[in-house]
């Protein structure tokens, strides 16, 4: 690796300008001057629109503007040390130490680690201490690449891409633990996540400042720095055993569903390095507050657990899951403007919706097929619906492939997953091709990515070899080999399950199947594999194809049986044998269910599963049945009670619904008061001795 910083990309002592424009200005020319940017004017542009998002400035007289920038052709430091300072937003005032990072728009992780090296070395009060009393450029040059691992004193930087960065831990001090930062009495466990805009410098100044924090105040501290260069997940043990979670972030946090539950403190990366011992002691009180925040989601084996600790089975699961997970909003939108375009055009607005669109507008209405009961304007409404949502509904297999890909071989698997996804849809190969194509793609990403590269051609991996080369592997293998079969064995698939829901005693047992799929994990891999099979095949579901849209039907309906059946039972049936935080689950269990959100059960079924599950499966079983024996049919694959105008008939599917409910509620309190553990037992006990009236 060559040098990042030389003596000639150094000023000391100087004037650079009267703000901070200026200076990043001059510092971006000296990149320019010495071949390291192909144009200054460009990296200029770059790193000022990475200061005005968030400005740079630093407490203890420190500035780093940074940016990835296509101008730049080799990774650089330039530094200046300013006479007088500049502000560049810190609050203690001025900075007098500029370091202007500049790196390749596809910078190669080993460039990246050594520039982030350089933002944790800025935490380090001998570090800066140095520069200030340094009298020449190569003295400055010297610190630095020391501190990088350039110089002569450190090891050298590897040539290939290091690990990902590491979670960074602060022990509990032995002096104690600082006043108001326990929890139960003992010292607070806090696990934290810092991330920036470009994963070079403040992602690790916020997590050295937050490690240091939290040493300093005797607690236990564990960060995870999701930085460019790739991260290193948090052991599942820490996540598990934290008190609460502290997202320092620019950024969406990778992951986050690791964290589902724990009590959360959320601020911009930058409050992580200036004001660390705020954010945890903000975090030690959200520990001990019942009411506060909390990160979203439920957590499951499938996320809370790091990936290289789980079996390959679990982690082709959690790799499914997530493309599953990223696919519903496509599905969920589309399946809503679908829905809608069939309220206001009628359910015959599918034959002319393409035409209308292009052909007519607002102030050109169509004249003729009108088949909306509102008129033209509902027509052309309708159609402009259907067309979005059939667009939206378009990109299912394309988004299932792409992020199955994505949970592989993250961002890089994300063009060639797409295009095996579109691939698969071409042919044919339905859901079942995107899956099979998402997994090709995410493999051949994964081991391309792990290829030894040149250093000139490892800026051109992520953004231009891999996308081609996986493309071309996965796509190739789908149109040569694998789509035909799959195509094939779809359309087998799919003519039985017509041929099942033609015949009235064959079509009871499919829906029977359905319901007992979706309650059998709410929310889990068989739950998501007959929900993404009933959207699959929705968009074919018209008057002459009734069966997608009885599959949609009955799938959409056994899935709301669990959360409602668990609100009845909790808050209305038989209170005093589900635990205080069970009822209040319950309060909350009326609208997830009502809302078709499986996982509303799940707080049951965690504490209760070998009565909740069977319970939900046995009405999951009834509701499935039912909807098939009343031939009811959904045009929307989301959205329950809310979208019954989208639901025929409605009467069938409020009956199913209802059945599935009550049988399930009276079964769940009948296991619990005659088969009841001992602990419900005792619960059930406490609870009447606290409602009984003293005599």
């Amino acid at each position: 690796m060559s040098q990042t910083i030389t003596p000639e990309l150094v000023s000391l002592d100087t004037s650079l300008g009267a703000d901070k424009a200026a200076v990043i200005r001059a510092l971006a020319a000296r990149v320019a001057q010495q071949g390291r940017a192909t144009d200054p004017q460009a990296l200029f542009d770059d790193a000022w629109a990475r200061e005005q998002k968030d400005e740079t400035g630093l407490p203890g007289g420190i500035a780093i503007p940074h940016a990835k920038s296509s101008a730049v052709v080799e990774a650089s430091l330039a530094f200046a040390r300013l006479q007088p300072g500049v502000d560049f937003g810190a609050p203690d005032g001025p900075a007098d130490l500029v370091f202007l990072i500049a790196a390749p728009a596809g910078a190669a992780e080993a460039h990246l680690a050594v520039l982030s090296k350089l933002a944790r070395s800025l935490m380090q009060d001998d570090f800066t201490a140095g520069l200030r009393a340094a009298t020449t450029a190569d003295e400055v040059v010297a610190i630095v690449r020391n501190a990088i691992g350039e110089g002569d004193a450190a090891p050298a930087a590897p040539a290939a891409a290091p690990a990902a960065a590491a979670p960074t831990a602060a022990a509990p001090a032995t002096a104690g633990v600082a006043d108001g930062l326990s929890v139960d009495g003992r010292p607070a466990r806090i696990v934290a996540v810092t991330a920036c805009a470009t994963g070079i410098a403040h992602t690790f100044m916020a997590a050295d400042a937050l490690t240091a924090a939290g040493k300093k105040s005797g607690i236990d501290l564990v960060v995870e720095p999701q930085g460019s260069s790739g991260y290193q997940a948090l052991p599942s043990s820490a996540i598990d055993n934290a008190d609460a979670v502290i997202f320092a972030t620019d950024v969406d946090v990778r992951e986050p569903g690791r964290f589902a539950g724990k009590p959360v403190v959320r601020s911009g990366v930058k409050r992580g390095i200036e004001q660390p011992d705020r954010l945890i002691a903000e975090a030690v009180a959200a520990a001990n507050d019942p009411n506060a925040a909390r990160v979203s989601g439920t957590a499951t084996a499938s996320t809370a657990t790091a990936a290289t600790q789980l079996s390959w089975g679990a982690r082709i699961q959690r790799i499914l899951l997530t493309g599953v997970s990223y696919m519903i909003p496509f599905v969920a939108g589309g399946g809503l403007l679908i829905a809608l375009g069939f309220l206001l055009g009628g359910y015959e607005v599918t034959a002319d919706a393409a035409t209308v669109v292009k052909d007519n507008a607002l102030w050109n209405l169509p004249t003729e097929n009108i088949t909306s009961p509102f008129g033209p304007l509902g027509q052309y409404l309708g159609s402009v619906f259907f067309i979005i949502g059939v667009t939206s509904m378009g990109f299912l297999v394309s988004a299932l492939a792409g992020y199955i890909a994505f949970a592989i071989a993250d961002r890089p698997g994300i063009a060639p997953g797409f295009v095996a996804g579109a691939i698969a849809a071409l042919m044919d190969a339905g859901f079942i091709g995107g899956i099979v194509g998402g997994l090709l793609a995410g493999v051949v990403a994964w081991w391309l990515g792990r290829l030894p590269a040149p250093r000139w051609l490892r800026g051109l991996m992520p953004v231009v070899i891999i996308p081609l080369v996986g493309s071309i592997i996965a796509s190739g293998l789908l149109v040569l080999l694998l789509a035909r079969p799959i195509a094939a064995f779809m359309d087998v698939l799919t003519a039985w399950l017509t041929s099942l829901t033609e015949s009235g005693g064959s079509a009871i047992l499919l829906g029977v199947i359905l319901g007992l799929m979706m309650c059998f994990d709410l929310g889990g891999p068989v739950n998501k594999v007959a929900y993404a099979f009933a959207v699959a095949g929705l968009a074919a579901g018209s008057a002459d194809n009734p069966a997608p849209l009885l599959i949609m039907g009955a799938v959409m309906c056994a899935g709301m049986v669990p959360p409602l059946a668990m609100a009845l039972a909790s808050t209305v049936l038989a209170r005093p044998v589900f635990t205080p935080v069970e009822r209040e689950n319950g309060k909350s269990a009326w609208l997830l269910g009502a809302s078709f959100i499986s996982e509303g059960a799940i707080p049951f079924a965690a504490a209760d599963p070998l009565r909740v599950i069977p319970a939900s499966m046995v009405g999951g079983a009834v509701t499935g049945a039912l909807c098939m024996v009343f031939g009811v049919q959904s045009y929307a694959p989301h959205g329950g009670i809310f979208v019954l105008f989208a639901i025929s008939p409605i009467w069938g599917f409020l009956v199913a619904l209802a059945a599935g409910t009550v049988v399930t509620a009276f079964l769940v309190v009948a296991f619990k008061r005659f088969i009841a553990p001992k602990e419900l037992q005792e619960a059930e006990a406490e609870a009447a001795a606290a409602t009984a009236v003293p005599a």
